[in-house]
Parts: structure tokens; sequence; C-alpha cells
């Protein structure tokens, strides 16, 4: 009988302690080893599951497809759809176990996996946000919510981040509610920054893409913290080069938190408006506070087509209702005493079918100005226009605190006391 070569048998015997090392390693619970040739055999193993696949990318696809048709008819049940369908995200903590084991390699080819998934959910909103320009008016009320910060966002983001790369440490199985938490948040602010560039709406563009980086850079830097709690110890290099990324993190999360753009509900204001100071509306019978004399007077806002950004401020003169008061004195004693009043304002309530709203715009089927909420009261004003067979209706409307003028269609229009008059007015 031939004896093997002792090279061959020394590699066996390491192959069996390793396999030894592993096989005990899965008994014991998958706790973290504490001696350094045990961190390196887990680092190693880590990153050999972390490393993205072109699944990353067919899943990227598919999502961000389902989540910008979402975006297009405001529907959360599409949405929820379309995150259910993200991949997994697990080249994401590939990208902080390259920090921790300082392998610049492991940290551009787990970065740039990542961030071209993000850039096929990104382009499919666009086209998206594009196709929606072609149909029916929609609300965008999902668009514009995940398009900004929120401290419950926020709060979801860490606790996500910190319980992927715990299960993905702690457990050889594929932690994909983890995962879906983290792509909640990291997918649909992308898509929703896609489908307003698209569609040509402010707000979303690039506001989403800021509160993008945000919940990134958070993530990122309670996922290093969560693997160091978890005694991954770094290497000398890796030590430098976390740190350093945490700083950077921590930096521009700060820097776009408290010094970026604003991002916030209130931010919706069309690009191009004409601003004027109007007289305060009249209140209506159906329960509307309007300021009254002692109150600073609202603003009518008018968005011009193709116009740039100008403001004009006119002061503002009260004018009284007009009242003709007629006394005729005959030969009797009695007089006789005749007013003239102007007609009451109409005011009507948003009613959609769908949507929850109405989009409200500067001309006829013209640009978008901004999402009127049903149950919202408008002033219907004298002008009715038809066109392509729809009818169209001139209106005031409050938005914020701020009066806007424009067109809605009459068919989302219910209409008080007293009834308006729809007939169609000459050509302007």
């Amino acid at each position: 009988m031939n004896t093997p070569p002792e090279p061959e048998r020394h590699s066996q015997r390491e192959f069996t302690s390793e396999g030894s090392r592993v096989r005990r390693r899965r008994t014991r619970g998958l706790d973290v080893p504490a001696d350094a040739e045990g961190q390196a055999e887990l680092l190693t193993s880590l990153s050999r599951r972390a490393h993205p696949s072109f699944e990353l990318f067919i899943y990227a696809l598919l999502s961000g497809a389902i989540i910008g048709l979402g975006f297009w008819l405001d529907a959360p049940a599409v949405l929820f759809l379309g995150v259910l369908l993200t991949p997994l995200l697990t080249p994401w903590v590939g990208f902080l176990l390259a920090f921790v084991a300082g392998s610049f390699k492991y940290l551009f080819e787990t970065f740039m996996a990542f961030m071209i998934s993000g850039v096929i959910v990104l382009l499919i909103g666009v086209l998206t946000g594009f196709a929606s320009q072609l149909f029916a008016d929609r609300t965008l009320d999902n668009a514009f919510y995940f398009a900004r910060l929120w401290v419950p966002q926020l709060i979801v983001v860490v606790l996500g981040a910190i319980l992927l790369t715990a299960s993905f440490v702690r457990s050889e199985s594929k932690p994909f509610l983890p995962s879906l938490v983290v792509a909640f948040t990291f997918y649909l602010p992308l898509s929703a920054a896609g489908f307003g560039l698209g569609a040509g709406v402010p707000g979303l563009w690039p506001q989403g893409v800021l509160v993008f980086f945000v919940h990134f850079g958070l993530a990122s830097i309670f996922g290093l913290l969560t693997l160091f709690a978890l005694r991954i110890r770094p290497s000398t290099s890796g030590m430098l080069l976390t740190g350093a990324a945490v700083l950077i993190l921590a930096v521009s999360v700060g820097l776009v938190l408290f010094a970026g753009p604003d991002t916030s509900a209130e931010n919706e204001a069309p690009t191009s408006i004409v601003v004027e100071s109007t007289p305060t509306l009249p209140a209506p019978d159906l329960g509307l506070i309007i300021p009254s004399s002692t109150n600073p007077a609202p603003i009518l806002v008018s968005p011009q087509a193709g116009a740039d950004a100008t403001f004009t401020f006119t002061p503002i003169t009260p004018t009284p209702v007009p009242l003709t008061l007629t006394i005729t004195l005959p030969i009797t004693e009695t007089p006789t005493i005749t007013l003239t009043i102007e007609p009451t304002p109409v005011y009507a309530k948003i009613n959609a079918p769908e949507g929850g709203g109405a989009n409200l715009r500067n001309t006829p089927n013209g640009k978008f100005v901004a999402t009127l909420d049903n149950g919202t009261l408008v002033q219907i004003l004298p002008d009715i226009l038809e066109v392509d067979s729809v009818t169209w209706v001139h209106v005031i409307a409050p938005k914020n605190g701020v009066y806007l003028e424009g067109w809605v269609l009459q068919s989302v229009l219910n209409t008080a006391t007293p009834l308006p008059n729809w007939e169609i007015s000459p050509t302007p």
C-alpha cells in the first residue's frame, strides 16, 4: 500500500480542523469567536455569504417597476408588494464587513453592486413618472410622503440596520424580514425621486435622493456599531478605515439634516409662480374658518406656465361689499327702502372618486400646481371652459395657509348652496 505524501496528510488535517471549528460554531449557536484565527475565519465566511450576485439586480429591476407603479396609482398596497420583492440586502452588510476587514477591493465591489441596484430603482422611477404624464390625473400623496424626512422612518432605519446586521452575523439563514425593513427605507425614497423627475413634479427631486443618503448613512453607522457590539474586532487597517467611515457618514448625515435643503412636507411650492395679495374671502356657511380683518390677508398664488419665478406684492385695500340704499319718500309718510347686494360667492368641496383628492392646474389640462385633498373647500369663479370634451372650472383653493388659483375638473366638485352656473365661458 502506498502511503500519501506528508503535505497531503497535513492539508487534510487542516481541512478537518477547519470543518470541526465550523461545526462547533454551528452547534454553539453561531457565537462570535474571540481568538484571532476564529475571527479571521468568521470574516471570511461572512464575506463569502455577503458577496453580491446577479439576483440583486434582477430583484431591483422587478421591485423598482412595482414601486414606481405604486407611486403612479398612489396605492399603498402596490408599494407594499414592491417592497416584498426587493432584493436581499446582504451586499450592504458586506459593505460594512469590508470596513472591518480593511479590504478596499471588497469595499468597492459591494458598494458598487448596492449602488447599481439603487440606480436601477431610480431610473425605473423616472420612466414610470414620464409614462404617468400620458394618462389621467392622479394624486401623489405617497410619493411626497416618502420623499420627506420623518422621525418614525429614522427610527425604522436604525432598528432595521441593527436587526439585519445581527441576524446575518449570528445566523447562517437568510435574514429576509430585516432586509425588507432596510430596503423599505432605501428604495422607496429613490423611486419617489425618480418618479418626480420623470413626471416633472416639483418637490420630489432631488429631495428623495437626499432622504436616501440620510437613511443609508444612518443605517451604515449603526450597522458598524452593531458589528463592534458583537465583538467583531477590526484589523489595524480596518480600524482606521472604519473610524474614517463613521466620521464621514456622521458629518454627511448631520449636514443634510441641519444645513441641507428643506425636505419637509411643506416644500411643495411650484417652480414658476406669481404671488399677489388678495382680499380675505368671505366665510360660507360650511364650517370653514376664514381669517378676519384683524388677521393677515391670505396670499393668492397664480402659476404661469413657461414663466420664470416672479413675485409681485400689492398693498391690500379693504373693499366693502357694494350696498345701494334707495329711500323713496312719496306723499305718504311711510318710506320704502330698497337694498341691492352683490350675489353670494359660490363654493364647492373637492370630492374625487379616486386617489383621495384632485390636481389643481394653472390652466385647463395645464401644468400641475398642487394636490387638493377631498373635503377641501374651494370658491367657484365664473370662468368655465371645455377642453377635449372635459369641463374645467376656475377656482380659488386654500393649501397650507396659502390661497392658490387654478383649474380643476368639474367632475370632482361637490357643489354647495347656491348652485353654480355651469355654462361654458367664451374662450379667453
